[in-house]
């Protein structure tokens, strides 16, 4: 399970430094992990075996249907399978650097069964809509749940 945030940097050739703590939960096939696009501006970062039937069940989807194909392109366009280096380093593509406007300072944000990768402005971004949310109603299924 991933969980908490943390601010990490990219080095200069693109990679990022998988915390020591989630590096084997992470890469848990031949040290590979999967990293693609999200709609909201962020990459996600899965395990393999994670994004395999998440992956298939995008391809079944209907092909024709406008909206439908554009996020198989998006998902499945974006989709890098890389491997973690000795160091437990990972490195994120160009393509998908560009696409979250990653700079230097990034955030890997669990989500249970996987990670989201924001930049430092698309995090306080994020943050700021929570904040936000805090004060408006809560989408289904929160009102009843005890913290």
């Amino acid at each position: 399970m991933f969980q908490g945030a943390a601010a990490l940097n990219l080095d200069a050739k693109g990679r990022l430094a998988i915390p020591a703590r989630h590096r084997d939960a992470l890469a848990v096939e031949d040290g590979q992990v999967v990293m693609t696009a999200h709609p909201h501006g962020c990459v996600l970062v899965y395990p393999v075996p994670a994004w395999v039937p998440i992956r298939d069940r995008v391809l079944g989807l209907p092909g024709l249907d406008a909206k439908t194909a554009l996020l198989k392109r998006l998902l499945v366009g974006f989709a890098q399978e890389e491997a973690l280096d000795g160091a437990g380093r990972v490195l994120v593509a160009q393509s998908l650097r560009r696409f979250a406007k990653l700079d230097k300072q990034v955030w890997l944000v669990g989500q249970g069964s996987h990670f989201e990768l924001w930049s430092d402005e698309g995090w306080q971004q994020q943050q700021q809509a929570m904040f936000e949310m805090a004060t408006a109603d809560l989408p289904a299924g929160f009102e009843s749940l005890t913290l």
